[in-house]
């Protein structure tokens, strides 16, 4: 990319209007490489057209590293709408930096309130398009807890396609593995309403809890607790893409 000016730069960061971010370099809060900056015309390479992490610099101590596009990988807890404006629940936006929420990311699809995992989150409208557009048939990994005790006969009625309402076609699950009696690890390609719970109340049963632990071929890191994101690098962005392996 071009060189920046600093206001510039921190106004394409989220962190305020121009005038606000003016304010923030002049008030001696900025520094870029360890050295405060005051002057908000001064000019910087912000090393990164992509979502690769950029020129590093900090507002009022914290560090940040430029970076043109936000993506974001979110470990959705529980209790929480994927909403700007929830109805009945915070909203998982409220789990993300100021900084991030001045940027517009937006969810990739959805998890309902009481569904936990992986949330993708991005500023970039053509990746958010790419990713939740049903026609690309993206695998999606969920952990399903199941009310009742079920066999392989079940897994086999998923895999062979249940009769969703409104549907004018039975639905299959890509994959399915019997984890446990009461578990279930489910792959399918679509992104119905509902989709997982509405597949297995037509089989039979219901689901008590809902994880998504793969998204394409990328999954959900062990060490990111419910509520924390990370920035998605670009060896992250390449094994999302890389999906042809077996889902399950």
């Amino acid at each position: 990319m071009r060189a920046m000016q600093l206001e510039r730069l921190l106004h394409a960061q989220g962190f305020g209007s121009r005038k606000e971010c003016r304010a923030l370099v002049r008030s001696g809060y900025v520094s870029v490489a360890g050295t405060v900056c005051d002057t908000p015309h001064a000019e910087f390479d912000p090393g990164s057209s992509d979502g690769s992490p950029g020129l590093e610099f900090s507002v009022d101590g914290k560090v940040w590293h430029f970076r043109a596009q936000a993506y974001i990988v979110l470990h959705k807890p529980a209790g929480y709408e994927c909403s700007h404006k929830p109805t009945f629940h915070p909203s998982v936006f409220t789990l993300l930096p100021a900084q991030l929420l001045e940027r517009g990311v937006q969810c990739i699809g959805r998890l309902d309130q009481d569904t936990t995992g992986l949330l993708l989150l991005s500023d970039d409208g053509q990746f958010i398009h790419q990713w939740s557009s049903g026609k690309k048939r993206t695998p999606k990994v969920y952990e399903v807890t199941l009310k009742h005790v079920v066999d392989e006969a079940f897994v086999a009625t998923l895999l062979g396609g249940v009769q969703l309402h409104d549907e004018p076609e039975p639905i299959a699950a890509t994959a399915c593995v019997l984890t446990s009696p009461t578990t279930l690890r489910l792959t399918i390609r679509e992104g119905k309403y509902h989709q997982v719970k509405r597949m297995i109340g037509a089989a039979g049963n219901r689901v008590e809890a809902l994880h998504r632990s793969r998204v394409g071929g990328l999954e959900l890191d062990a060490g990111l607790s419910p509520g924390q994101w990370r920035w998605l690098e670009a060896a992250d962005l390449r094994q999302l893409a890389d999906y042809d392996r077996d889902p399950a």
